[in-house]
């Protein structure tokens, strides 16, 4: 499925009223199965479609790593779907149960999860060393809109990017920004890339859902242009996670972890 559609629209420039071929994004219902049982169903944009469902899935807790999927199958034919099979172990049999019992369809705005199960997530704290220098990240950012197609063709997607090392990132866009998360990161994960020293970067507000997924998957630094909530803020400081926000020019602000920024 593209992910683009064209439509004639009407446009002003310089007070002037003429038609134009706009290009618009898609967005449509792909539907998650787990050995043959749906467990979730979200809006987003038709690409990446495998490294979304497996970004989300290990993100959400209801596998642990690529090792427990045994097939991966997309159908695209009569509805969007991503067909998984894996083993099911004890350890997330009980998240799968909830997901299906407690899920609803996930917007471009955020999911069924509430602010209090962010506040009783459970794990431990990134442990990680690593450091990121306050330039590289500055130097990133202003270039942090390159090679993100359909943004630069309709303007209407969120963008993630996951750098791994100074040659190695992953992209991911869509009309949701906890997918861009997932598209990405799935990427990494389908590549083998280690995430132990990365760094995720995305395009909006530094909420809850987006500082969860950083944590779940472990990565040490999540950064964004634009502002954190003080939800995101708590759980990035009970997680050991270092967040960023307003990275522009040359400021940005540390709201946890500063240790890792030099």
């Amino acid at each position: 499925m593209n992910p683009v559609a064209s439509t004639k629209i009407i446009k002003i420039k310089s007070f002037e009223k003429f038609d134009f071929d706009d290009t618009l994004v898609m967005e449509v219902r792909l539907n998650i199965f787990l050995n043959e049982k749906k467990v979730i169903s979200l809006m987003a944009t038709p690409t990446d479609e495998k490294a979304l469902a497996i970004g989300y899935l290990i993100s959400e807790n209801l596998i642990n790593s690529l090792n427990e999927i045994l097939d991966i199958k997309i159908d695209k034919d009569s509805e969007f779907e991503v067909n998984i099979k894996f083993k099911i172990l004890n350890s997330n049999d009980t998240s799968i149960k909830n997901l299906q019992k407690n899920s609803s369809v996930i917007s471009g705005c955020g999911s069924a999860k509430t602010a209090n199960s962010f506040l009783d997530m459970k794990g431990e704290a990134i442990k990680n060393s690593s450091t990121f220098s306050s330039s590289l990240i500055l130097s990133r950012m202003s270039t942090f809109y390159t090679e993100c197609d359909l943004y630069e063709k309709t303007g209407c997607v969120h963008t993630a990017k996951l750098f791994i090392n100074d040659s190695e990132f992953y992209i991911g866009e869509d009309i949701a920004q906890h997918n861009t998360i997932d598209k990405a990161v799935g990427k990494a994960i389908l590549n083998k890339a280690n995430l132990e020293n990365s760094f995720l970067m995305v395009s909006g507000r530094l909420s809850s859902e987006m500082v969860a997924k950083a944590i779940m998957h472990k990565i040490p630094l999540l950064v964004s242009r634009t502002a954190a909530t003080y939800l995101g803020v708590v759980l990035a400081r009970k997680f050991n996670l270092t967040l960023c926000g307003f990275a522009r020019g040359n400021s940005m602000n540390i709201y946890s972890f500063e240790k890792r920024i030099i």
